[in-house]
């Protein structure tokens, strides 16, 4: 990926730092967003510019129309050019159907679909041939394995139809859309210590939690030469928790 330019939203830490430092290793310069944690985003600048690799880091919100494509052209702008855009940046509400906030659903749909289309229209008017637009989306929306999930695997369900119209409305340009689908994920929201973990482990055939970086190579191996025949496809990498 050497000369190849990255934005990766929600990129200060979990799975989204992990994605931003492994494409870094591939070769790439590459732009983050985040929410609120500046430290922790600068943090992973700093990791990526101890590779040689030049980064940068903005504050946007993902649930916010104008940050949503903004953080785009300014990843655009600042680098030169947008080559890769990683939409990981996400918003998780779980709990009884019955209990949802009309405030809970359009924060959740604003982040995790609005944010996503905004983002990689954005992305696709700015993008040459060769360009990729990546997204993560969930196991759950391959197997939702109990109660308390509507919500959130809704919003990520969608954005498998998204990423598949994508492929078609792209495609004659050389731009690929795929989406990958991680399970449960050791994180510092989701830690594989956690009270709520050895349900979760126990869901996968591999019964135990991913790493973050197992989530990254998958990302950046879609991000590279290797994957230009690949578009519209879905990527579970969940220990089998969809077998």
């Amino acid at each position: 990926m050497n000369g190849k330019t990255v934005l990766v939203t929600g990129g200060s830490r979990g799975i989204g730092a992990a994605i931003a430092l492994r494409l870094a290793e591939a070769g790439a310069d590459v732009a983050i967003t985040y929410t609120s944690d500046e430290a922790a985003a600068q943090a992973v600048v700093g990791k990526i510019q101890a590779l040689g690799r030049r980064a940068v880091a903005t504050r946007a919100d993902a649930g916010g129309a104008g940050d949503a494509a903004g953080a785009v052209d300014w990843a655009a702008d600042t680098l030169g050019r947008l080559d890769v855009l990683v939409n990981n940046a996400g918003a998780g509400v779980l709990g009884p159907l019955e209990d949802l906030t009309l405030a809970q659903v359009d924060r959740v749909l604003a982040v995790n679909v609005r944010g996503v289309f905004l983002a990689s229209q954005a992305a696709a008017g700015r993008m040459g041939p060769g360009g990729r637009i990546i997204t993560i989306g969930s196991c759950m929306t391959q197997r939702v394995p109990g109660p308390g999930g509507t919500l959130y695997a809704m919003s990520k369900s969608a954005l498998t139809g998204l990423t598949k119209a994508l492929a078609r409305e792209l495609g004659g340009r050389r731009i690929t859309a795929n989406i990958v689908h991680p399970g449960p994920v050791d994180t510092d929201m989701n830690p594989a210590n956690g009270p709520y973990a050895d349900p979760q482990a126990a869901m996968t055939a591999l019964g135990r939690f991913g790493r973050p970086e197992e989530i990254a190579d998958t990302v950046a191996f879609l991000a590279g030469d290797g994957a230009a025949y690949i578009t519209g496809a879905e990527f579970s990498v969940d220990g089998g928790h969809a077998a």
